[in-house]
């Protein structure tokens, strides 16, 4: 028992158990709701939203690579249908020149298509899924244009 818990048993302001840990022995460790062993994704380069969305066909992976040989993963969730975000911001610059033309081959291949959306940040989109940008559906105005 903690300090904190100690003390507040002592003052009685919660129940003393008797000694008893406060938390439970047979404590797991995953989330409410997950099956006991379910894995985690801990690789923080690349994510993919949840799998309930998989089903659902709407699933978008971010890869921020560390070097050309983390190309292959880009590769395969491309392949698998997946859009990936890719930001090679953390890369030296003739790696990440390697990784866009991969990712434009790829995309060439696989009749997709490939968008830069930041400075070095790219947008790679399977053959069936299509890029609006928002500022050619407004017409330009904008909201906060007030004239």
């Amino acid at each position: 028992m903690g300090s904190v818990r100690r003390a507040s048993a002592w003052l009685g302001l919660v129940d003393d158990n008797g000694g008893e840990n406060y938390y439970d022995e047979d404590y797991a460790d995953y989330a409410e709701g997950a099956e006991p062993g379910q894995s985690w994704v801990t690789d923080p380069r690349v994510r993919v939203a949840a799998d309930s969305a998989h089903d659902e066909g709407r699933r978008i992976a971010t890869v921020t690579p560390d070097g050309f040989r983390d190309a292959r993963g880009i590769g395969e969730l491309f392949r698998d249908g997946i859009p990936v975000i890719v930001n090679l911001t953390a890369m030296e610059p003739s790696d990440a020149k390697r990784v866009v033309d991969f990712a434009a081959g790829l995309t060439f291949g696989l009749r997709g298509s490939i968008e830069r959306v930041a400075t070095r940040v790219f947008l790679l989109t399977p053959a069936d899924y299509k890029v609006v940008n928002a500022d050619h559906r407004t017409g330009g105005d904008g909201f906060f244009n007030q004239s």
